[in-house]
């Protein structure tokens, strides 16, 4: 195999024989010293059958393995889990119907709202998290789904003490809607590791799991405030 061979003093490549590795003589070009690689400083460029790991095809072209991933299932446990504890959620709000409706029993409703809020940020990520890393789990899971929680019960306190004169107007509502969108996937990146926009729809489907159950519960939807 011939050795490729560049002049330090011209910068002339040529290629010699195998034999002379190792060895020393004058370059053919300017007649400087030069010294020719052994054969082990040799820069070996593997072949794609180095590489390959799945062998050869009948053709003898290396065949290429996939790299094998890890799909991800769905466990029946926790999948049971969650729909028992969305149906007993569910049966609860409709039970609760007469109590809640109307502006009565605030801080049961508050209640109720925090109680539901952490099991609704754990099932939302769970849904928008991302498979290549490594999932939360345990205790301090549970620990980021209350944080989240709070921080998204907060966010609907804040909104009903918006005044509603200040949102009669449809573009005022452009300056409204940004802010609580803003912290909410915020808070959903901090406490998750979501990107913003997983972090987004996280929050979003937050705001729509506590409408449907509110709506279940007889409460007073948060566009009624608009017509009152």
């Amino acid at each position: 195999m011939p050795i490729p061979v560049v002049c330090q003093a011209c910068k002339a490549s040529f290629q010699v024989s195998e034999k002379f590795a190792g060895k020393q003589g004058p370059c053919p070009k300017c007649k400087a010293l030069i010294t020719i690689p052994a054969l082990e400083e040799q820069v070996k460029i593997h072949t794609p059958e180095e590489f390959a790991s799945g062998g050869k095809t009948k053709e003898g072209r290396p065949a290429l393995k996939p790299i094998a991933r890890k799909d991800t299932k769905l466990q029946p446990v926790p999948l049971a889990i969650a729909l028992g504890g969305t149906i007993a959620v569910l049966a609860i709000a409709a039970m609760a119907r007469g109590a809640l409706a109307g502006g009565g029993l605030l801080w049961l409703r508050a209640i109720g709202l925090v109680a539901v809020s952490m099991p609704i940020a754990a099932g939302g990520y769970a849904l928008l998290r991302d498979d290549e890393l490594e999932p939360h789990r345990g205790r301090w899971m549970w620990l980021r789904a209350a944080l989240c929680g709070v921080v998204y019960a907060g966010l609907w306190c804040g909104y009903y003490f918006i005044p509603p004169d200040l949102m009669e107007e449809t573009w005022s509502w452009f300056f409204i809607v940004p802010p609580f969108l803003l912290v909410g996937a915020g808070t959903a990146l901090v406490c998750f590791d979501l990107s913003f926009g997983n972090g987004l729809f996280h929050y979003c489907f937050y705001v729509l799991a506590t409408l449907a159950l509110g709506w279940v519960a007889g409460l007073e939807m948060p566009w009624h405030r608009l017509v009152t």
